[in-house]
């Protein structure tokens, strides 16, 4: 693969280099994720489409990383998990609740990988890489609303 193409590759699934924290660089990655969610959660438009375009960044070079770095699903890639936290936050208003819940609902969701998501993660390349995570957003978030109701009705 051509050097600028690597590094092109490294830098976005790493999320600007995110990835190479020596611990939890997938805590780091949803991190970033919660940021993105801060700075544009007023407009759920703008939160749509950030996802949407990290996404298709996800799904077109998480693939190429796993040739780059010689392995399947390299722990230094986390655009997958900016992408599953934001797609969690896609469906919520800016809160401080749903930030801390949303945020530790989809750590768990992609720890534990329930509900089939593990077979995901068992997909080739990009899907195996990009669609376990975008499952735990989906599995986060529907908690994360499930709670919200739960809250509502007994108050």
């Amino acid at each position: 693969m051509h050097s600028k193409t690597e590094k092109l590759t490294k830098l976005i699934v790493t999320f600007f280099y995110l990835g190479y924290l020596p611990y939890i660089p997938g805590t780091f990655g949803s991190l970033a994720g919660v940021v993105i969610f801060l700075f544009l959660g007023k407009s759920s438009v703008a939160v749509i489409l950030a996802t949407i375009f990290i996404t298709l960044l996800g799904f077109i070079f998480s693939g190429l990383a796993e040739n780059v770095f010689s392995r399947k699903d390299p722990s230094c890639v986390v655009i997958d998990e900016v992408s599953g936290m934001l797609l969690c936050y896609c469906f919520v208003k800016i809160s401080l609740f749903n930030v801390i819940v949303g945020f530790l609902l989809f750590r768990i969701m992609d720890i534990i990988k329930p509900f089939y998501i593990k077979r995901l993660e068992k997909l080739k390349g990009s899907l195996g890489i990009m669609l376990d995570d975008l499952a735990a957003g989906i599995y986060a978030v529907i908690f994360l609303k499930l709670i919200t109701v739960l809250i509502q009705i007994n108050n």
